[in-house]
């Protein structure tokens, strides 16, 4: 016989099935033994059913075939026991029988029989319900498999299956829920009724489900929502829904599956939160404060109302910064967002899609304070009656900054510019209300700090032309912009020139750009620093051609910033340039502010230190303006103290001025330093100077500042030489 390894499908053509085949007539066992060989099958035959028992205990074949009629235990009873021994509950039972009757073929099945067979010489029938069988015990394990598999990623990825059937005699109809659904709803009965799986579902999301179910049931639609859970334990979890109409159920029914989402759902709301606030301070960042200030304009231009944005810097706080560290500085700033955030109806809430509700609601929603990065905030006001609103709001964040914040162990006083843009006055759109906000706040930190301004068109040309001012100044040195003009000091009891001071002029577009313009935006920028190097290059060469050209021996004065001072590079800088240009170092004084000297004065005076050990000599300019501490002055490697003009213009006027000026002239005589009085306009001022003891000068009395061919040929004429009321005075 030809065996029929391929006759179905699913068995390898090349298989050879394990048969156990138990019958205790010799005869029958050896013919129906070797019918089963040749149709291709592995055959172990047995005579008993005990026989049958001992050898499934050591393998267990691919099918049983087992003759029911059997002495001792026939094979009704070796079947009973064989689906009791472990490994064997599924194994393929074939009961072989000569009784082709009801009652035989109902007790086979009863004690765990696969399918019977009436004993016939049509091997080949045999050998096809043998095959029929091999390939259902194949097809039953891979399903068993599947939904082992099924069961396992399920139970991953939590999600479990269910079916609603609406017209089932239970309210609102009857769920069949897997035991992994059961797990997600917290039940313990697999099937319930709509209305206790409701029960589980929030209030807020309740109705909305109800009225999603309805359509389904209606419409035949598709149902895919996430509904939050209230579980027996008092947490949340959050599931997603899917419900679809579904064949195959009794009546009209739906199938489906639900998931736990809550992981991905926190996940999704983290990701959401750090995308729209700001990670330190908790407040709406950049990206939510313009879908939230979008949202205001269009309810704004609906209703007709007005919205203001307050844009609030910090002042001073890249000091505490670096001063305390950063840490102090994060701590600050967490500070200060508090205060901000109480100023206003704070809103946490996201906005990233426009809102649909109206009035009292979109402001609550809207209106909140937010960081648009580094130490600047903004203030979103989404509907105010008038502009005054906004400018109560600008000082009740003033106010609120008042009170000193500890930062870092160490208590710290910090202030604000705010500046204010009102819609639609001061722009139709969010980057104009920012733009215009930002000019109001520059304008408040121009006025000095700690207060608020409005934004007027003025503000516009004034920063407008600012910024020209910016852009054109990066290029003045390499385009020879800048340049150096000198102004005189004279010696007025000896009536001659003892020196001179550089002032930096800006020849920019035709017209001279005075230092009180240029030099706070070189400072802004960092362009002092290059700026300062040149002019001490530049000086030391005009003093060079002086030197050549009428034997000038005089020395020349170079103001320099605090920041330059501070410079390690400064001494290299200054003895390159003097021996560069074939100068002495006493014809250069560095001239500082008592200011600029005062800010971090141990840095400095090392600098100074050296400068005064290769011959360079020091003035400070503005004295009595600042709050040296006399022993520092005493400390000091100065040579010169600079009257302020401030104090040489109110003598005669105000009685403090002359006392301040009479107070510093003796304050360098006793210590042993050179006084110099700046801003002489009058005959008064040069004869009270003179009467205190004071003999340098400069001003508008002798000479303004000039370029240095017109410098060279005041000094060749002689200052005593010269028209003004002064020379008559020293020829007095």
């Amino acid at each position: 016989m030809t065996p029929q390894n391929s006759y179905f499908d699913g068995l390898p053509a090349d298989a050879s099935p394990s048969v156990l085949l138990v019958d205790d007539d010799e005869v029958n066992l050896m013919i129906t033994g070797q019918a089963l060989r040749d149709c291709g099958f592995v055959v172990d035959e047995v005579g008993s059913g005990r026989q049958a028992l001992d050898s499934l205990a050591r393998a267990a074949p691919d099918i049983v075939v087992l003759d029911a009629m059997m002495p001792d235990l026939d094979g009704f009873e070796t079947c009973a026991m064989l689906r009791a021994m472990p490994g064997l509950e599924h194994v393929p039972v074939l009961m072989l029988t000569g009784l082709d009757d009801d009652a035989s073929i109902r007790r086979a099945y009863e004690v765990g029989a696969t399918d019977f067979f009436v004993k016939s010489p049509q091997w080949s029938l045999l050998d096809g319900r043998l095959r029929y069988l091999l390939r259902a015990s194949r097809i039953r394990e891979e399903l068993v498999r599947s939904r082992a598999r099924l069961a396992r990623a399920q139970d991953l990825a939590r999600m479990g299956s269910l079916e609603w059937h609406p017209q089932a005699d239970r309210p609102l109809g009857r769920l069949d829920l897997s035991p992994e659904a059961l797990r997600l709803f917290g039940l313990a009965e697999p099937t319930q009724s709509l209305r206790s799986v409701l029960r589980r579902v929030i209030p807020s999301e309740r109705h909305a489900l109800i009225r999603a179910l309805g359509d389904l049931a209606v419409r035949g639609t598709v149902l895919a929502t996430d509904v939050t859970l209230n579980l027996v334990d008092g947490r949340r979890r959050i599931v997603h829904l899917e419900l679809e109409p579904a064949t195959g159920l009794q009546g009209t029914g739906y199938s489906g599956v639900v998931q736990d989402v809550t992981d991905r759902r926190l996940a999704e709301d983290r990701i959401r939160h750090l995308a729209n606030f700001d990670s330190l301070t908790g407040l709406p960042n950049r990206r939510q404060l313009i879908w939230r200030t979008e949202r205001a304009l269009d309810h704004a231009r609906r209703l007709g109302h007005l919205c203001a944005l307050l844009l609030i810097d910090l002042d001073r706080f890249k000091v505490i910064n670096d001063t305390l560290g950063h840490a102090a500085g994060d701590e600050l700033l967490i500070e200060v967002a508090r205060r901000l955030r109480a100023c206003v109806r704070h809103s946490d809430q996201v906005v990233d899609a426009p809102i649909e509700s109206a009035g009292v609601r979109i402001h609550r929603t809207l209106e909140a304070v937010g960081r648009l990065g580094g130490d600047e905030f903004v203030a979103l006001l989404p509907e105010i009656a008038q502009a005054a609103d906004a400018e109560r709001v600008a000082e009740r964040i003033l106010k609120a900054l008042r009170t000193p914040i500890v930062a870092g162990g160490q208590e710290c006083f910090v202030t604000a510019s705010v500046g204010v843009a009102i819609f639609p006055r001061d722009g139709e759109s969010v980057i104009d209300l920012l733009r215009n906000s930002d000019v109001a706040m520059y304008s408040a930190k121009s006025a000095g700090r700690n207060t608020a301004a409005v934004f007027v068109p003025s503000l516009v040309i004034r920063g407008r032309d600012r910024l020209e001012l910016d852009s054109a100044l990066h290029k003045a040195l390499e385009r020879g912009e800048i340049e150096l003009h000198y102004q005189p000091k004279v010696d007025v009891v000896r009536a001659r020139v003892v020196g001179a001071e550089a002032l930096m002029r800006w020849n920019h577009a035709g017209r001279i750009v005075q230092p009180g313009e240029f030099i706070p935006l070189a400072e802004e920028s960092g362009l002092i620093e290059p700026l300062s190097y040149w002019a001490l290059d530049e000086a030391m060469r005009q003093c060079a051609a002086w030197r050549a050209s009428f034997g000038y021996a005089g020395t020349i004065a170079v103001n320099l910033p605090a920041r330059v001072l501070e410079r390690a590079e400064l001494v290299d800088r200054i003895r390159g340039c003097v021996h560069r240009h074939g100068v002495s170092f006493e014809s250069m004084i560095v001239e500082i502010t008592e200011t600029g000297l005062m800010k971090d004065i141990d840095r400095a005076l090392a600098v100074l230190e050296r400068l005064r050990a290769i011959g360079v000599r020091l003035s400070v300019d503005d004295f009595g303006t600042g709050y040296s501490s006399l022993a520092y002055l005493t400390s000091l490697p100065i040579s010169e103290l600079k009257i302020d003009g401030s104090f040489v213009r109110g003598l005669g006027v105000a009685a403090r001025s002359a006392a301040v000026a009479t107070a510093i002239i003796a304050l360098g005589r006793s210590l042993g330093l050179e006084v110099v009085a700046e801003g002489v306009e009058t005959l008064s001022h040069l004869r009270q100077l003179r009467a205190q003891g004071c003999e340098i000068m400069q001003g508008y009395l002798f000479s303004p500042a000039m370029v240095p061919v017109a410098f060279e040929r005041w000094v060749r004429r002689g200052p005593g030489q010269g028209e003004g009321p002064w020379v008559h005075e020293h020829a007095a």
